[in-house]
């Protein structure tokens, strides 16, 4: 028995525009980071371009600094500012998990 692979194009495909990857700098006033400033630097297509620059900001910046660099990936720049910008719950550790 023989098999083919047959790669379908849809002309609908090639008119998607990606989804791209967001540089921001964050910086919290208040050491415990209630309020966060959000500073788009730029906007990349390819994660590994922006992987590059935010280590590269990463580096010049102070060790101990407020200063924080995310990269996020998002539909559009108020998503992902919407994103950045939610308060995350930690997880409960049970103690069988320790």
């Amino acid at each position: 028995m023989i098999l083919a692979y047959v790669k379908c194009i849809s002309p609908r495909a090639s008119m998607v525009e990606a989804m791209p990857y967001y540089l921001y700098k964050i910086c919290s006033s208040d050491g415990i980071g209630l309020v966060k400033n959000l500073e788009l630097k730029e906007e990349f297509q390819k994660f590994k371009d922006a992987k590059i620059k935010v280590r590269a900001f990463r580096a010049e910046s102070e060790p101990n600094s407020v200063i924080k660099y995310q990269v996020i990936f998002a539909e559009s720049q108020l998503n992902a500012e919407e994103q950045l910008l939610e308060k995350r719950v930690k997880p409960v550790q049970m103690e069988y998990e320790r």
